[in-house]
């Protein structure tokens, strides 16, 4: 009895080291999104850190118009980290999970 309590603490270790692997490799993964008409650009990582914004010279003049498209934009670019985000680190809890009977959470 010891020695599968012994296994599956190790493998609980496993799952949760792939994970902290997972959020490091994710400060890498860029996503790079824009406004409808080009005119804003954003990069963002996985772990939803801005990285870079590009405003076109036309916004400058316009402070609500320029404010509108950074929501817009942002908004958009952390939706896509934090689903991309979420897929990759219960694809790496997973991996690590010990089978336990009635514990399937990862479907």
């Amino acid at each position: 009895m010891f020695g599968d309590l012994s296994n599956m603490m190790g493998k609980l270790k496993e799952a949760q080291d792939k994970v902290e692997e997972t959020k490091k490799r994710l400060d890498t993964v860029l996503i790079d999104e824009s406004a409808a008409n080009g005119n804003i650009k954003v990069t963002v990582t996985a772990n939803r850190e801005i990285k870079a914004i590009s405003v076109d010279e036309s916004l400058l003049q316009d402070k609500e118009e320029l404010e509108d498209y950074l929501i817009l934009t942002l908004n958009k670019a952390l939706k896509r980290a934090g689903e991309i985000n979420e897929q990759e680190l219960a694809i790496a809890a997973k991996s690590g999970m010990p089978n336990i009977p009635g514990m399937d959470m990862f479907k």
